[in-house]
């Protein structure tokens, strides 16, 4: 398999060399060459399947020969170790649960996934990789337990200061070793701007830098595995599936995108956002115009400018027609994501985090335009990672569970920063 920039003006790589690289050097990011639908008996069968050969089949054309398929699948294993249960909420509605790995958030997949693959390709190399990484909220901590101790691999990770949560600072900055955490004085958007930076800075050559954010192939192609246990788990009821990502750098939703590329059967998808609205005014506008992030409850998905959006109008060929055929895109308020963090709880007793609501909202809206259908919402992260919003929201007191337990008693250990000369000479 070949990958080529989509800024189009740097050379085709393979899997390998896309990986390390993370950026193409003209900036772009990396989408593959060819995309070969799984056969029409593959989805036919596909309840009989067990979660490692879903994966196997949908990750193995874009890997090619690079990674032997006896390894390709132990690291497949080695994700996947830990459940995506698709949980009744209402009626016709369901969440799928992202949030039962090691950090309680979506992003253990590919975290898990992208160090494995770096671990293999660095196996009997002694040359060092500096992970670079800017988060929004979960990112960091998936990335810190993904890349911990793995031989040959270093780990930054900026964060922006003030705009997590106490617990997912816990997960970045106190595990130590490999991983170092850089606190930035600003948004989001400036802490993924200074990465992007970072690696078409020929001074910074030497540090051999790649990213562990969704703009990473390896990071992000995992992405479509629990979209397609969502489906197997769904297909009995043989009604048409909406698929809701409460979306920030539009990962999930484009993995999901690619996934139908493979023939599974997604009738349509809705990318739900917070304040931060630049693709639901493109869809009205016809213009994709970001702007800078503003801070909402739903942090995560509060990004400007998020990545993966070109990638998705390449799987539609740049055609806003055909795009809206089986997409559309809702933005809500944080006094809305509260409202129905309380109406989900007191109509279900199912309990929410802030990101997840936006899902549901929007997932809400446009069932209601497709009443013959089911849909499914990403619940990305546990609630407990956001107890600052839901425990008074809901006016009760969340446990603690064990994988959360195991850093708040810890360290926190960061370097904080303000410009990019900063991040280069913390690099350097």
């Amino acid at each position: 398999m070949q990958y080529f920039s989509l800024n189009k003006n740097a050379p085709r790589v393979g899997f390998q060399e896309a990986v390390i690289q993370g950026l193409a050097p003209d900036r772009g990011l990396y989408f593959p060459e060819t995309i070969t639908p799984l056969p029409h008996s593959f989805f036919k069968n596909i309840e009989n399947l067990s979660q490692e050969e879903i994966a196997f089949a949908a990750i193995k054309q874009f890997i090619g020969d690079e990674i032997p398929e006896t390894e390709l699948k132990q690291i497949i294993a080695e994700t996947l170790c830990f459940n995506f249960p698709c949980v009744s909420v209402e009626e016709g509605v369901f969440s799928l649960e992202l949030f039962h790995g090691p950090t309680m958030a979506f992003k253990d997949v590919g975290a898990r996934f992208m160090s494995r693959c770096l671990g293999y390709f660095n196996r009997n190399n002694d040359k060092k990789v500096t992970v670079l990484v800017a988060t929004s909220g979960d990112t960091g901590g998936a990335v810190a337990s993904g890349f911990l101790g793995v031989k040959g691999v270093e780990v930054v990770i900026l964060y922006p200061s003030g705009k997590v949560s106490e617990i997912q600072e816990r997960q970045l900055t106190t595990l130590g070793k490999n991983i170092k955490a850089l606190e930035v004085d600003g948004f989001f958007d400036d802490c993924q701007d200074m990465v992007k930076k970072a690696f078409l800075d020929d001074n910074l050559k030497h540090k051999n830098l790649t990213s562990a954010n969704s703009i990473n192939i390896a990071r992000w192609l995992p992405q479509m595995f629990y979209i397609f246990f969502a489906y197997q788990q769904l297909k009995k009821h043989n009604k048409p599936l909406i698929l809701s990502c409460p979306s920030g750098n539009f990962g999930n939703i484009c993995a999901g995108i690619m996934a139908k590329r493979l023939g599974l059967p997604i009738s349509h998808f809705v990318a739900s956002t917070n304040a931060n609205d630049a693709v639901p005014r493109f869809l009205v506008a016809g213009n994709y115009e970001p702007k800078p992030s503003v801070a909402t409850i739903s942090n995560a998905m509060d990004v400007g400018n998020p990545s993966n959006f070109i990638r998705i109008q390449q799987l539609y060929r740049f055609d806003l027609k055909e795009f809206e055929k089986d997409f559309s895109s809702y933005s809500f308020s944080d006094t809305e994501t509260e409202k129905a963090i309380q109406t989900i709880y007191h109509r279900t007793q199912y309990i929410t985090e802030p990101h997840g609501a936006v899902g549901y909202l929007g997932l809400k809206k446009e069932m209601a335009k497709h009443p013959e259908s089911i849909g499914v919402f990403l619940e990305t992260a546990h609630p407990i990672k956001f107890l600052d919003v839901v425990e008074p929201l809901l006016d009760l007191k969340l446990p603690i569970p064990e994988q959360i337990e195991s850093v708040l008693n810890k360290e926190k250990v960061s370097v904080k920063i303000k410009t990019y000369e900063e991040l280069k000479q913390f690099l350097d």
